[in-house]
């Protein structure tokens, strides 16, 4: 609907094993493209987390990106540099106050509701989300019933899309499916890390 208000927010709410890493990883790197000489925010609950998933993990963003428009990754500096001098920094929910100085146009928060200041660091992401005509951030989590969650599931600002563990079932492994899926599928907690259910 062109009426309808750019969003500032893509909730990626989904199960464990659906991809949402994935998602993240190829939004990032294609925001990097898209916006040339870009500031690109990277968040994870932890720096390790942040380092180890988002970045050079199986579904991160090294693995991802394609060979012709693959980031230079400086761990060191908390930084990965593109073709095209678009930068992303990576940053830990752990540590929201390395959020006040910098600025960005775009951000991928991963595993929100995992994120143990997620009020603070969420606020201080979008503090930092003032560059370009419409800042926005990825996020991509397994729900849990927290306000701050709630509050962006139901904002006219976020565009949602949500998917569940049995989506790419096929691609998980048969013991995932034996051991956990079975054994949590008609649980409350499998409602929430399955299916996905706030």
């Amino acid at each position: 609907d062109p009426e309808r208000v750019p969003y500032a927010v893509w909730l990626l709410l989904a199960g464990r094993g659906f991809g949402t890493t994935r998602g993240g990883s190829e939004w990032a790197w294609r925001m990097a493209k898209k916006l040339p000489n870009s500031r690109g925010a990277l968040v994870g609950p932890t720096a390790a987390d942040t380092r180890d998933v988002l970045v050079e993990g199986e579904s991160g963003i090294l693995a991802c990106a394609p060979p012709t428009f693959r980031p230079v990754y400086e761990p060191s500096k908390r930084k990965l540099t593109y073709p095209n001098g678009s930068i992303q920094m990576c940053y830990s929910a752990d540590e929201p106050d390395r959020l006040r100085g910098p600025q960005h146009h775009y951000g991928w928060a991963d595993e929100l509701a995992a994120w143990r200041k997620i009020q603070y660091a969420w606020d201080m992401l979008q503090m930092g989300m003032r560059l370009g005509d419409a800042p926005q951030v990825c996020v991509t989590t397994t729900p849990r019933p927290l306000p701050l969650v709630k509050e962006l599931f139901a904002s006219e600002r976020s565009h949602v899309v949500t998917g569940t563990t049995y989506d790419n079932l096929a691609n998980l492994s048969p013991t995932f499916r034996e051991v956990v899926v079975e054994r949590y599928e008609c649980t409350t907690l499998g409602r929430q890390e399955l299916n996905a259910e706030i």
